[in-house]
């Protein structure tokens, strides 16, 4: 195939980039899964590097794995009754131990323990209609040309033959996949090191409706930040730990301290769902594969509120700036379409009162998300909120979500008597009640 230039590729990617991100842009919420041999020791997926383990040493780990019947149908599951609509599983994470049943590696799950992990990965996804995503690690411990590759120039050429082989097994073994996710440009410095140019075009041609993240030192389709959400001018998804700790197994009774819980969970959400981004939230299954126990009741609850707000975030949203978020109430999030703006009220107002301050216009309704109207007054670009009930109306997680209808034709303007801090239009002084 032809290989097209640097500039070519991008201009191809931006071509086809809308349809093949929407169901992406549309998600918003997914799962991570660490999972491989450093599960067995529940300390840290970099178990190996940080403690400085000899090879030959952690390689004694691939004699004990032994994932339980089921694992993976486990995972699908729960990522389900969360809410999430896509998974990203760690095929081979940077100990260099393949998770499924390759050809190229025999440093494999199947030789471990006469299972393709990946395969039941999928099914698994399939069965509950998840998007598919598979992790690959560009770095690698085990290789003995993973670290030869910086500075020999045949170790680089087998080393990259050794790593497109094995996506092309990953790409080419599985039906359809959705998403590549690249993970550690090291020791190779930029995308001329890697030949991620050329090597990206090649399974793109496996599979050419995949989407590919920004960790093979190129842009690709989206940015990936990382314990950290913070937008990006392009889609952009946010991969976050579970406990802040550790991305693999570690036990749940120490980690639960460290753990989210489900309020977290959906602050984060309101974030991603304001700016335009998507939420990657990790599990790291324990030694057999089962779901840690820490993950299990904040997962499970946040699902639960998704079931009856899920409007609120899920599809094409508009970006709100993070200064308007908070602009028009101390204690609510916002996330808009073209039609509705959502405020995601975390703490209920005494009173059955509350306004909303800084908006130019006034609403056509206002109601919770199943329809019911709340009373409310337009007054000197304040919104008025009356007759609010006396006790959180939601029984999940203590977040409402209040419904603004704008509507496509009506502007949707923001500004404040206050402009000293916040800037932007000047209304002080102007109709002020």
């Amino acid at each position: 195939m032809k290989i097209l230039c640097k500039a070519e590729y991008e201009r191809e990617l931006a071509r086809t980039r809308d349809e093949r991100m929407a169901w992406w842009r549309d998600a918003r919420f997914g799962m991570f899964v660490h999972y491989g041999l450093y599960s067995q020791e529940g300390r840290h997926e970099w178990l190996q590097s940080f403690e400085n383990v000899p090879k030959e040493e952690y390689e004694e780990f691939a004699k004990t794995f032994n994932p339980k019947p089921g694992c993976c149908r486990e995972w699908a599951k729960l990522a389900k009754a969360a809410g999430m609509k896509y998974m990203v599983l760690t095929t081979r994470h940077h100990e260099g131990f393949s998770l499924w049943d390759s050809k190229i590696n025999p440093y494999n799950s199947m030789n471990a323990c006469g299972r393709d992990i990946v395969r039941e990965f999928v099914d698994a996804c399939r069965e509950f209609d998840l998007k598919i995503g598979f992790y690959t690690s560009l770095m690698d411990w085990h290789h003995p040309d993973g670290w030869r590759c910086a500075f020999d120039n045949e170790a680089r050429r087998r080393f990259l033959d050794y790593i497109e082989m094995l996506n092309t097994e990953l790409l080419t073994f599985y039906g359809k996949i959705d998403i590549l996710w690249y993970d550690v440009s090291n020791p190779m410095q930029g995308w001329e090191g890697w030949d991620s140019l050329a090597r990206n075009q090649r399974l793109r041609a496996l599979q050419p409706h995949i989407i590919i993240n920004n960790r093979s030192a190129l842009d690709e389709d989206f940015s990936t930040p990382e314990e950290n959400i913070a937008a990006t001018q392009r889609d952009w998804e946010a991969c976050m730990t579970f406990n802040r700790i550790s991305w693999g197994y570690i036990d749940p009774e120490q980690a639960r301290p460290y753990c989210y819980t489900a309020q977290q969970i959906i602050d984060m959400l309101a974030t991603c769902a304001s700016e335009g981004g998507n939420l990657l939230l990790n599990i790291g299954p324990a030694p057999d594969g089962s779901v840690p126990e820490d993950a299990i009741e904040p997962l499970t609850t946040v699902g639960k509120w998704l079931e009856a707000n899920g409007e609120a975030v899920y599809g094409k949203k508009k970006r709100i700036s993070s200064w308007i978020d908070f602009k028009c109430s101390g204690v609510s999030r916002v996330s808009r379409d073209s039609k509705y703006v959502y405020l995601w009220m975390r703490i209920w107002p005494k009173g059955g009162k509350m306004g909303l301050g800084g908006f130019i216009e006034a609403p056509k309704s206002v109601t919770y998300l199943d329809g019911t109207p709340i009373d409310f007054e337009h007054r000197g670009h304040r919104i008025l909120l009356k007759n609010l009930p006396q006790a959180h109306p939601d029984k999940t997680a203590a977040v409402t979500v209040i419904r603004l209808e704008y509507g496509e034709e009506a502007p949707f303007r923001f500004a404040s008597y206050y402009p000293q801090h916040w800037g932007g239009e000047d209304f002080a002084g102007e109709n002020k009640i």
